[in-house]
């Protein structure tokens, strides 16, 4: 009987903190510790490596996801155990969970099998406050608006154009939409509001682009919070509120370290997800991380076509990145699933699904391809698997001319990922990534969109209302046409449909809403029936989490 990832975390050989970050030359004064097994690295040992030479930067993205799995973070977390297996000095870094998934459908986000990283527990709860910190400071500004209406309204603000909502880090469906300010005058103006979930705040997208604190406080006084009678924008700084956010946030921007199973240094640091923000880790996280290991592997959020996209289109050219490969990780699950196998049937084998499933595969090489990054295929091996599915898909990536990788670190760490590791360090060391954007800053906004849709997503065009093109030129207008473009879409497939697997084409992508992000400085477009706030699953994966008679947490994966 396998053990569980819960089980194979609690037996971990952890070392301390302090002798994990000595792997990586950080003195034990440099830490923040919480407890022996995490810790913040301080600002004055940050800024100290500055003038450090950069590591090779390595991103891990995925096919479309499905509810066979694909081990994006597992085969991250394996990849670093890998190249430190053979012995590059290489780390990793990740986003924190949120909770909504964890308690939702989708679980924790600390890896899996013998690819985790510890204390797996605690990342995925609370971990060292930042979600927290970045909660209330997302809702400090909610307050200091309502506030500012509720006495003299100095700036006039239209209650009826407030832009900012507020957020909560679990999946609430009954927050989506919400009045606030009832029961009479002194409970403020009724107006009509709602939540989106942590990972969805700006503040979470500014906290994760921010360059160090001086940026982020600019960051935060440029926000957007709505607009007054006469549709003129209200920023952040009208309100004086950017110092004490600014202030809140002040501890938890410093990057948290923990470690892999097999003891080889991470960062988890931010945690926007890639279906409905940019799905990266923060910017101070890995350019501090490619200043101390020779190797940084790092992942953008569900599959290439939001993850990977938004990770070259956003987080590289904000943050001046450019990244040296690509792995592009798939199951045989779900490929088969791609190639119209159903969930149940998937532990038989089926080459002609996975040649099948293999278009989906195919599309994402091919997108990744046109940021001018190399690009291996990492299988994330699982123990149903046959040799011949394994052939099919390696023999197909070789006709694209892409290597293809089995690695097996689920259950043999950073010895099954050995291969995958080689062949990956190779492929950055060759120096042959040259990374460019898909699109200009120039393009106008609507192009930028409709650019992503046929370029990655495959589709014939976008559509949207009046309203909404509207509100695309209004963005021009005000200055912030230069943005690059934040899709919020569905992860699992290519359209707007959820069902509509493998590699679909000719489909028209709708346009809901537009949101402009000023501190982050992208435009937020959200397609289709996506939500900011998700809902729980029919039987939440809470209903299995609970603390034992020992008062270890139990049931989390």
């Amino acid at each position: 009987m396998h053990k569980t990832d819960l089980e194979i975390a609690n037996n971990a050989k952890k070392k301390h903190i302090k002798d994990v970050a000595s792997s990586l030359n950080i003195p034990e004064e440099a830490l923040i510790v919480y407890g022996n097994d995490k810790a913040k690295i301080n600002y004055n040992f940050l800024d100290s490596c500055k003038d450090k030479k950069d590591g090779k930067l390595i991103l891990v993205t995925a096919i479309s996801p499905t509810p066979a799995g694909e081990g994006k973070t597992t085969t991250s977390v394996g990849l670093v155990d890998g190249l430190c297996h053979i012995g590059k000095k290489a780390m990793i870094c990740l986003r924190e969970p949120s909770l909504g998934p964890c308690f939702g459908m989708k679980g924790g986000a600390a890896g899996g099998g013998y690819a985790q990283v510890v204390p797996m527990t605690d990342i995925n709860l609370h971990f060292t406050g930042d979600f927290h910190a970045i909660g209330a400071a997302h809702n400090l500004l909610s307050a200091v608006v309502d506030n500012h209406i509720h006495w003299e309204n100095s700036l006039n603000i239209d209650p009826r154009r407030i832009t900012w909502r507020r957020v909560v880090d679990m999946n609430d469906r009954s927050l989506r939409d919400i009045t606030c300010g009832l029961g009479g005058i002194g409970n403020g103006i009724p107006r009509q509001s709602g939540f989106d979930i942590t990972v969805a705040s700006e503040i979470m997208a500014v906290f994760c682009l921010a360059s160090d604190l001086e940026d982020l406080q600019e960051r935060v006084g440029n926000i957007v919070i709505g607009y007054t009678r006469k549709q003129e924008p209200v920023k952040v700084s009208q309100l004086n509120a950017q110092g004490a956010i600014t202030a809140l946030l002040r501890d938890a921007f410093q990057p948290n370290l923990v470690q892999t199973l097999e003891n080889n240094p991470a960062f988890m640091h931010g945690g926007p997800f890639a279906n409905i923000a940019h799905g990266c880790n923060s910017v101070m996280a890995t350019k501090s991380a490619l200043k101390l290991a020779d190797y940084v592997v790092t992942e953008a959020g569900f599959g290439a076509d939001l993850g990977a996209e938004k990770f070259f289109d956003i987080k590289c050219r904000k943050a001046g990145l450019s990244p040296d490969a690509v792995v592009l990780v798939a199951t045989t699950k779900a490929l088969k699933m791609h190639g119209g196998v159903k969930k149940d049937d998937l532990k038989d084998e089926n080459v002609q699904a996975i040649k099948d499933g293999c278009k989906n595969l195919e599309r994402h090489i091919q997108n990744i391809t046109k940021f001018g990054v190399p690009v291996t295929v990492g299988i994330n091996e699982y123990y149903t698997d046959t040799k011949e599915e394994h052939e099919a898909i390696i023999q197909f990536c070789e006709n694209l001319g892409v290597a293809c990788k089995i690695s097996s670190h689920w259950s043999n760490g950073g010895k099954g990922a050995a291969d995958l590791a080689t062949h990956v360090a190779e492929l950055a060391d060759s120096n042959s990534a040259s990374f460019k954007t898909l699109y200009d800053d120039g393009m106008p906004l609507w192009e930028k969109t409709e650019h992503i849709a046929k370029n990655i997503y495959g589709a014939s065009g976008i559509i949207a209302d009046k309203k909404v093109r509207n509100k695309f030129k209004k963005l021009e207008e005000d200055g912030y046409g230069n943005y690059p473009v934040c899709m919020a879409k569905t992860q699992y497939s290519f359209s707007t449909d959820p069902l509509l697997l493998g590699a679909p084409s000719g489909h028209e992508v709708p346009i809901r809403e537009v949101r402009l992000c000023s501190g982050a400085e992208f435009i937020v477009v959200i397609c289709g029936e996506i939500m900011t706030m998700p809902g729980l699953p029919r039987k939440p994966a809470s209903e299995n989490i609970g603390v034992d008679k020992n008062k270890n947490i139990e049931g989390l994966f």
